[in-house]
């Protein structure tokens, strides 16, 4: 039976299966039989009968005239399984137009020509007939409505609040309503607003953010949060309404629109709105950060026409400037790194999203000087992007020798190359492990910017300018900044492995915090000061609200849904810090062209003396004596003490 029903109802609500004039002569039947209905009601049933020809010529005219209200308002052109307040208005509108016009009709037939057989019913009758007639007509599109709406739901759809009231929300709320199979079913709004409290939208009750939400999504057995477009910043960046919900078993969707919306005047377009999918967060779109905006505009101007080299192409981060550059329409790209099957993906990647963009990608380190030196000379580039660089903090405490020379001797190669052959510009990745570092990778890493800002600074010491050629010195920016969300080896990943497995999720120590920013942005941010920057400087980035680290595991399992998953806390790794600087204590800090970036005021070194001591560093690594070796690089870089690790017995003076 129920079978039968379903095939019923799906052929009557496909589209070409009611057409209007369904709908229209539904509506004049519904007309007729209030008209009948109600002469009954007013004289009963011996005087209905005696007068039924009197009643059936009235009727038929009283259908007529209802037709030019039809008609005017177009009562039957809408879709009535997405009947709406304003389809039910223009129906409102209709009876009572029809009933005035009747009246009249009533009124003359009755009064001038005495035609009482043509005007039967009364005034009160004819009253009572339009608003009985507009109910019947209202409850027909609600009962469509309703119909349809249970047919297409989904026994597994979520009971949901939609956060934001408004008209991103409003927006969100008509999408799930029209989903098949429904996937969502509306229980209500959340608004940030409490002068919205306890209306109703849609017909569901608004709640404010200051009501105990708790207690709300317990009594509405409410399952998923669906988070307005319109609110989405607000949203990540309130932790303890984040909390309050996920620990009520809340899931949490955010909007993916189809297209990049253009919210103007925070308002979104049906076009928009329609697009848009939910999509279930992961921990990354909860943590609290601000919206960055980048000029674009005159980063595509610096680069387009413009022959690129990126190291570290295949890692995370050399991967997105390899993304966001060839999307500007350089004229070459050459890409580096040593990693085969990853270098092997990029190079797919790029055939497939920019088959435009000539693209060479080679499979080598950046420390073979005579490799690089065939790079150089061949491809000639003009901007270059160092990203490539041992960044695990663990695997260098253990490899200080191999960190030496893949990220100092390899950075020193790239600058020389650049400067040799006429780079205009280059750009070096670092990070804020490089700020009193504590391990032998952020130690490595203040080694390259030691280098590459005192490069600088003898280029433009010396003048190196050439006007008869047009050449100019290369000019070395740096950019620093914190962890990157998602990237190769971070510890989201990792936790969610971990999480996947049953756990225990291993957190070094409770009080441990870090930055953190979207991979895209940060790219965005390193093209911007890389194309803007005047040489010498090292960029800083503001990487918002340091995370907890054990908060961000605590939220993941409460994410994940995932019960018994324990944290287990391992205690500091080798030169791990509690608490990540982007900034030396002894440097202060210039503002920009971006209020994100900021330039960081360092000490300045000689090159000569810089270049005397990573040579002799270098000669050192080739021996591979792991104290010898870090012993050496605490002498160029003074401030680094080691934190956990065998090698604070060279912190003992």
């Amino acid at each position: 039976m129920k079978g039968w029903i379903e095939r019923l109802l799906g052929w009557y609500f496909r589209r070409e299966s009611l057409p209007y004039w369904c709908l229209l002569a539904l509506d004049s039947i519904i007309v007729y039989i209030c008209g009948v209905f109600v002469f009954w009601v007013f004289n009963r049933t011996g005087v209905t009968l005696d007068e039924r020809f009197a009643l059936l010529h009235t009727m038929l005219v009283y259908m007529v005239i209802s037709w030019i209200g039809f008609r005017m308002y177009s009562t039957y052109s809408g879709i009535v399984r997405y009947s709406s307040f304003n389809d039910l208005m223009r129906v409102a509108y209709c009876a009572m137009q029809s009933t005035i016009i009747a009246l009249v009709y009533s009124y003359i037939m009755n009064n001038i020509f005495g035609l009482h057989k043509w005007a039967i019913l009364s005034q009160a009758e004819t009253i009572t007939m339009g608003l009985l007639s507009m109910l019947l007509m209202w409850l027909v599109r609600i009962l469509i409505k309703t119909l349809y709406e249970v047919m297409i739901s989904d026994t597994r759809a979520k009971r949901v609040l939609v956060y934001g009231a408004l008209s991103g929300g409003v927006g969100i709320a008509k999408n799930i309503n029209t989903q098949k199979p429904r996937k969502f079913i509306l229980r209500g709004f959340i608004s940030h607003d409490d002068k919205t409290r306890n209306l109703r939208v849609m017909g569901r009750k608004v709640y404010s953010i200051n009501d105990d939400l708790a207690d709300v999504v317990k009594k509405e057995r409410i399952e998923a949060v669906l988070v307005s477009p319109l609110r989405v910043d607000e949203f990540r960046n309130n932790q303890e309404i984040q909390d309050v919900l996920i620990g009520a078993g809340c899931k949490i969707y955010m909007t993916q629109p189809a297209k990049e919306a253009s919210i103007k005047d925070g308002h979104l377009s049906d076009e928009e709105v329609s697009g848009m999918q939910m999509k279930e967060v992961s921990v990354e779109d909860l943590l609290p950060r601000q919206q960055i905006h980048v000029d674009m505009k005159s980063i595509a101007e610096q680069i387009v026409g413009k022959r690129v080299l990126i190291t570290g192409s295949a890692g995370s981060i050399g991967a997105e400037i390899v993304r966001q550059v060839a999307s500007f329409g350089p004229a070459k790209m050459m890409l580096i790194d040593q990693a085969e099957t990853p270098q092997h993906d990029i190079r797919l990647m790029m055939r497939r999203d920019f088959p435009n963009v000539e693209a060479e990608a080679v499979v080598t380190s950046i420390s073979r000087r005579t490799r690089m030196e065939g790079v150089f000379s061949s491809f000639r580039p003009q901007y270059v992007f160092h990203a490539a660089a041992y960044k695990h903090v663990p695997m260098m405490e253990d490899n200080p020798s191999e960190a030496v020379m893949n990220n100092i001797y390899g950075t020193k190669i790239i600058a020389d190359m650049s400067v040799k052959y006429g780079v205009e510009k280059f750009v070096m990745i670092s990070t804020d492990k490089a700020v009193n570092p504590t391990n032998v990778m952020g130690c490595s890493k203040r080694i390259c910017e030691i280098y590459v800002q005192s490069l600088n600074r003898e280029l433009m010491k010396e003048r190196l300018y050439d006007r008869t050629k047009g050449k100019t010195a290369t000019q070395f920016v740096t950019t620093r900044f914190g962890n990157v969300l998602g990237s190769n080896g971070s510890v989201i990943p990792l936790f969610k492995e971990q999480i996947k497995n049953g756990g225990p999720v291993t957190v070094t120590d409770e009080r441990i915090v870090r930055f953190f920013m979207l991979i895209p942005e940060a790219c965005k941010l390193v093209l911007e000061a890389g194309t803007k920057g005047n040489g010498g400087e090292i960029f800083v980035f503001d990487m918002g609200k340091p995370v907890r680290i054990a908060d961000l595991a605590k939220r993941m399992i409460a994410l994940s849904g995932a019960k018994n998953v324990k944290i287990e806390y391992t205690g500091l790794r080798e030169g791990e810090k509690l608490y990540e600087e982007v900034l030396n204590e002894q440097e202060g800090t210039k503002p920009t062209f971006h209020e994100k970036i900021r330039i960081a005021e360092v000490r300045e070194y000689d090159y000569n003396e810089v270049c005397k001591q990573i040579d002799d560093l270098i000669e050192i690594s080739t021996h591979y004596d792991n104290m010898a070796t870090v012993k050496k690089m605490k002498e160029i870089v003074p401030e680094y003490k080691s934190n956990n690790s065998v090698y604070e017995q060279l912190d003992v003076k």
